[in-house]
């Protein structure tokens, strides 16, 4: 069986469904059975009340798993009405013997006429991983009824207009209250638009017959808080401040101090043991009012970077930099270093004008960011994050964090990880200069490159959501400084 913590791709949960159908003997008829089963169990558990279902069927084995699920309401004395389009008619032999079992019992199939009849809860089941286009006209017009219709909707395997493979919506696309995902978790319902449309997400693995998975692999993993335990132990008794790093944060040209001094302050809150600040001379006496634990370096040229740099076990760059000749000759002096970095902002845009492999680096950026290092603009990004994130991963050499909903973390001969964590309260400048010096500090505490960024992105996404408990609207970078220092202070497993 799949592990229930992996995310598959479209192919690998074909390859599973396939095998187990040829194993099973059936072409599949026991697995839409135990689908259909699934869901209705799951639609009792979310809204035991309902009585009266709509189920929006398609052609395909995505609406005969719906002609199971309302052929068990039916019997359970719940009054369905199955809806389908004009031009779906079950295609499939395995939905158009879910479709007979329907009809065997009394069940009858209308076609939508442009509204839905009255209903407690919808359920679609009308493309699921079949739809690879954006919908259009009934189809769209369909799924715009359903997002319309005020009640709660089960979404079977994928809400439809959603690509489960790259979390891509193209189009129209269901809201669902629920997705109930069958086998496995697929990849893109954890990242980018996609999650504005599942829902809470559930898994049925159903009863696989043994060796229905064999060799096939998983595509990603979701990273969450428990992982943080192992990789961020209780410190020694004789520990001393050395042990856990010295993060040097470079940046905050003019006018832009406050992006450098949220770094560095989550760098410490993170656990750095030392944390020095390069900066222009204005902002030093700014940063050290605020956070006198900070060394201050007030930097007018390369000259003066020389010191700071030669002690730093680990360098944030970017967070108020600048694109100037200032933050070029900082960026060409860092660079030159053979220090670990981690890369964020504008060094990202100075990396974007002059491409070149790294040394040992992670870099952060959003989709906009992506799209400039990469070259494309950032609709393509979004289309594919994965494919963005390994793409970032190979052409720099580095480890990727491709911010936003469900970030993913990349890098060259690794499984992607995708964050579990974080809220659209989080929209909001600053926040990203807090995770680079979240993730700076946690390199410098000895986490390789691929952990470190994992972790110091989960952090983050948990540190924002702990302080979004009073209301995401108006969430502050400096709100998570709190719940931060609690999370990086995880609780150990029990034994």
């Amino acid at each position: 069986m799949p592990k229930l913590a992996e995310l598959f791709d479209i192919p690998a949960a074909r390859q599973i469904d396939a095998r187990a159908s040829a194993l099973l003997g059936d072409g599949g008829a026991a697995l839409m059975d135990q689908a259909g089963q699934a869901a209705w169990q799951c639609l009792l558990e979310q809204w035991p009340q309902a009585q009266r279902l709509c189920v929006v069927v398609g052609p395909g084995n995505n609406g005969g798993d719906g002609y199971v699920l309302a052929r068990l309401a039916r019997q359970a004395g719940r009054a369905v009405h199955v809806l389908r389009l004009a031009t779906d008619a079950a295609a499939t032999a395995l939905a158009r013997a879910a479709l007979q079992a329907w009809q065997d019992e009394g069940g009858e199939v209308a076609v939508f006429a442009g509204a839905l009849p009255p209903a407690d809860v919808v359920v679609d089941a009308l493309y699921g991983l079949g739809l690879n286009r954006a919908p259009a006209g009934e189809a769209a017009a369909l799924i715009e009824a359903i997002n319309q219709a005020g009640v709660p909707v089960l979404a079977l395997d994928v809400p439809s207009g959603v690509d489960a493979n790259t979390g891509a919506v193209p189009g129209s696309a269901v809201r669902a209250s629920v997705t109930l995902q069958f086998i496995v978790c697929h990849q893109g319902l954890y990242t980018g638009a996609a999650l504005e449309h599942v829902g809470a997400r559930r898994l049925a693995p159903l009863q696989l017959p043994d060796g229905a998975d064999a060799q096939v692999s998983p595509s990603a993993v979701p990273w969450q808080a428990p992982r943080l335990a192992g990789l961020l132990p209780a410190r020694r008794a004789n520990t001393h401040k050395g042990e856990s790093g010295h993060v040097l944060c470079v940046g905050g040209n003019r006018g832009s101090g406050g992006a450098v001094m949220l770094a560095s302050e989550a760098a410490l809150r993170a656990g750095a043991g030392l944390v020095s600040v390069a900066t222009q001379a204005l902002h030093v006496a700014p940063l050290l009012a605020r956070l006198p634990e900070a060394m201050a370096h007030a930097v007018e040229d390369a000259q003066d970077l020389q010191a700071p740099l030669a002690r730093a076990g680990v360098i944030a760059i970017g967070p108020g930099l600048g694109q100037d000749d200032w933050a070029r000759e900082l960026w060409r002096q860092v660079l030159g270093s053979g220090t670990p970095l981690v890369v964020d902002a504008d060094a990202l845009n100075l990396l974007a004008a002059a491409p070149q492999p790294l040394h040992d680096a992670i870099l952060t950026p959003h989709p906009g960011e992506a799209a400039r290092l990469l070259g494309v603009d950032t609709a393509t990004i979004q289309a594919d994050r994965f494919a963005a994130a390994q793409a970032l991963a190979e052409r720099f050499h580095a480890v990727v964090v491709l911010k936003g909903a469900g970030s993913i973390i990349a890098a060259p001969g690794e499984l992607p990880r995708v964050i579990a964590a974080g809220n659209p309260g989080m929209a909001v400048g600053g926040m990203g200069d807090l995770l680079t010096g979240i993730i700076a500090a946690l390199r410098a505490q000895g986490l390789d490159a691929f952990d470190a960024a994992s972790s110091g992105a989960l952090l983050h996404g948990l540190a924002g959501d702990a302080a979004a408990s009073d209301g995401q609207r108006g969430l502050l970078p400096t709100d998570l400084l709190v719940p931060l220092r609690r999370l990086v202070n995880p609780e150990p497993r029990p034994a």
